[in-house]
């Protein structure tokens, strides 16, 4: 019997910048090499909702590009609140990952409110934070990316980062050395790159949860072949987070 996994590719075509398309790709590949059946749901503005809804993916994007989705993004805020209460797993990227925060203030003054998903908030300043990026994980161990904002974001006192940069990275805000959020399931980061092919601890930590939350466990059903080929991702992602490390910001 097909062990489906219904992934939610939340605005993909407004909310997809520096390759964030990447990790819904990641996440189906994975899942296909633990035995599931992935399917794939692109939702952009005024599209329907899934049947199912097991992992939700979003990425980033411009200004414009928060200003165009945002009023759908609110008539959807009730849904996605209860989705992450009941322990769906996200990841949400830079321009998503503020607009599931409290507000974002722009540079002119202008607030968008977000749908509160975690508690923080962010702050448009002039300079933009650009750059290559690892940062420690408590959670995860070490994780590579790339940064490209102008928001800084400030974290509630209740509110996990996802990890901590060093003196040479700004992550959320430049000034505590916090870089993403967790809460609960849902995971908010700047962190762009693709986030996902490079670190499959956390497209893992996605997977787990969401076979766990809709079959009671996660029980992978591989092959050899299966199983030597998510190896062989594996050993190349361990490769680019080796060269990631020492490159230059």
């Amino acid at each position: 019997m097909a062990r489906q996994i219904d992934i939610v590719s939340l605005y993909p075509k407004d909310m997809n910048i520096y390759g964030d398309s990447g990790n819904v790709l990641t996440v189906e590949r994975r899942l296909a090499l633990y035995g599931y059946e992935p399917r794939i749901h692109a939702v952009n503005q005024n599209d329907p909702w899934p049947d199912h809804a097991d992992i939700i993916l979003g990425g980033g994007g411009q200004d414009n590009g928060q200003r165009k989705i945002i009023e759908d993004l609110f008539r959807r805020a009730d849904l996605l609140r209860s989705l992450a209460q009941d322990g769906v797993p996200m990841l949400m990227i830079c321009g998503l990952y503020q607009l599931f925060g409290e507000y974002f203030e722009t540079v002119d003054g202008s607030k968008l409110e977000g749908i509160s998903i975690i508690g923080a908030y962010t702050v448009g300043r002039d300079v933009r934070m650009i750059g290559n990026l690892t940062e420690s994980s408590e959670q995860f161990g070490t994780i590579v990316g790339y940064e490209n904002h102008s928001g800084q974001t400030f974290l509630r006192e209740h509110v996990q980062p996802l990890g901590y940069v060093d003196a040479d990275g700004c992550g959320n805000n430049g000034e505590d050395h916090t870089e993403g959020a967790v809460v609960n399931h849902v995971i908010g980061t700047y962190m762009h790159g693709s986030l996902l092919p490079k670190n499959p601890a956390i497209s893992d930590f996605l997977i787990r949860a969401a076979a766990e939350r809709r079959y009671g466990t996660f029980a992978p059903e591989q092959s050899a072949d299966m199983r030597d080929e998510l190896a062989r991702l594996d050993a190349l992602a361990e490769h680019a987070r080796a060269v990631a490390e020492v490159r230059p910001r």
